[in-house]
């Protein structure tokens, strides 16, 4: 915790910088080990009953969480469908906090009905609970058949985003899509989204397809499977490992040779692998394919390794761009391709990418940088299609400011203006992205494909 964000935290320190007018950051609430998904009660509303509601009422009990429905046409609407799934549906009680508030939207036909929006989230949002949730669930507005409910849909984005902004005491509030027939692959994102794993999660919205379901142990949604994770001897990488381990995977961490007294120090303590590899080398690919091919390939890429190199585009060396360029972009294209070559992804492999907000928003003296992690984000976008015909997801996470060690050496000025310039007004923790990494990478999650997911606590920058 930044000296910021603790004394803000203090009685003393809340009230002068209330008084000064100055964001007073909440310590989130992040997810601890046998601590239950979701603590509080559930607030769950439905605009008409729908499919998404039943799975969510399905979802919501598999997680054993205690179902509350506003009073009124929207309790109506739930009771019936909650007899069919064999859970009980409450009403809020004076005085009681919520962990979440949960609305399906996906029968709104067209935009003038976008006002249950304001109907059941407003008499509420007081009674969250501090790191509380908002989560939509709609449909894919190219999906729709008909304009006008397309219309409405889309219209969700901008309310999330601006309902973001609003939350107080470190609440997030963030939109799922879900295809007609995709339902049953809701319960990773729904979980996800719900939970303290999305802590530093805020106004984003994914898309999920139809794909074959697959329910996992959630305790160990990875166990008897493999993950390779670039750049994981040290910060990022290293709790990506970690979560990734925590989840039952085995993690084989790569990062280049002078790193590999740390990284087999790091994988040791995970019962991994370490495999010191320079990506960049031109036989990198067969490296890391020789190291998967005992384990029968891979279930689980994380492409986290990357690098800066900052220079105004007009004093940047051609060694600065071919060096960012390399290891950020193309040798992921590279290890990508060879992999799919040598059929070393497992049926129903994921892969995720680590881009960034300057990919997004650009950032000055970063032109080389931003290009890169732009790339990234075409990457997954463009490969989303190819790579479902081998049944292999690919999507990213895309973070803001999160304290690293490169963080912690930026000039006191420009690095509080990163933590504070977000929703959440802190920055983010490794963890952060690892948590991210994990609900991409769940074998639950293989409707999600193509999609860019923000680290960044809503900041400022970019869309």
């Amino acid at each position: 915790m930044d000296r910021y964000t603790a004394f803000a935290q203090s009685g003393f320190g809340r009230s002068l910088l209330q008084s000064v007018g100055m964001p007073t950051p909440v310590n989130l609430q992040r997810h601890q080990t046998h601590v239950p998904l979701l603590k509080a009660p559930v607030l769950l509303g439905a605009a008409r009953n729908t499919a998404v509601t039943s799975a969510l009422l399905r979802i919501l009990g598999d997680s054993r969480a205690v179902i509350y429905a506003a009073r009124g046409e929207l309790l109506d609407n739930l009771h019936p469908l909650a007899q069919e799934a064999g859970v009980s549906v409450g009403s809020v009680t004076d005085g009681e906090k919520l962990q979440a508030l949960l609305l399906d939207v996906s029968g709104v036909q067209h935009s003038g009905e976008l006002k249950v929006l304001l109907q059941f989230l407003q008499p509420h949002l007081a009674k969250l609970d501090n790191s509380g949730r908002v989560v939509l669930v709609g449909r894919p507005p190219e999906a729709c058949k008909e304009p006008k409910q397309a219309t409405a849909m889309r219209a969700l984005e901008g309310f999330i985003r601006s309902l973001g902004k609003e939350l107080r005491a470190g609440g997030t509030a963030n939109l799922i899509y879900v295809a007609e027939g995709a339902e049953a692959q809701l319960d990773s994102s729904v979980r996800f989204f719900l939970s303290p794993r999305s802590a530093y999660v805020s106004a984003q919205h994914v898309r999920v397809t139809a794909s074959q379901t697959s329910t996992p142990d959630w305790q160990r949604p990875l166990a008897g499977q493999v993950a390779l994770v670039t750049g994981a001897s040290r910060g990022i990488g290293a709790a990506i490992a970690e979560v990734l381990a925590r989840d039952g995977a085995k993690v084989i961490g790569l990062d280049i040779p002078p790193a590999a007294g740390e990284l087999q120090t790091a994988m040791a303590r995970l019962e991994g692998e370490a495999l010191a590899v320079d990506i960049t080398a031109a036989d990198a690919p067969a490296q890391i394919a020789a190291a998967l091919k005992p384990h029968g390939g891979v279930d689980l890429l994380v492409h986290n390794a990357g690098i800066t190199r900052d220079k105004t585009l007009a004093r940047m060396s051609e060694a600065f761009w071919d060096q960012v360029m390399d290891i950020n972009l193309l040798s992921e294209e590279r290890i990508n391709d060879h992999l799919l070559a040598e059929k070393l992804f497992k049926t129903g492999a994921r892969i995720v990418c680590v881009a960034s907000i300057s990919g997004i928003a650009g950032n000055r003296g970063q032109t080389n940088y931003g290009l890169s992690k732009a790339g990234v984000i075409g990457m997954v976008q463009s490969m989303a299609a190819p790579l479902a015909k081998h049944k292999v997801t690919i999507n990213a996470v895309a973070p803001g400011f999160i304290e690293t060690q490169m963080t912690a050496a930026i000039p006191f000025a420009i690095r509080e203006a990163g933590r504070r310039m977000n929703s959440l007004s802190q920055g983010g923790l490794p963890v952060d992205v690892a948590e991210t990494i994990a609900w991409l990478g769940n074998p639950a999650s293989n409707g999600l494909t193509g999609n860019v997911v923000r680290v960044c606590g809503q900041s400022l920058l970019g869309a």
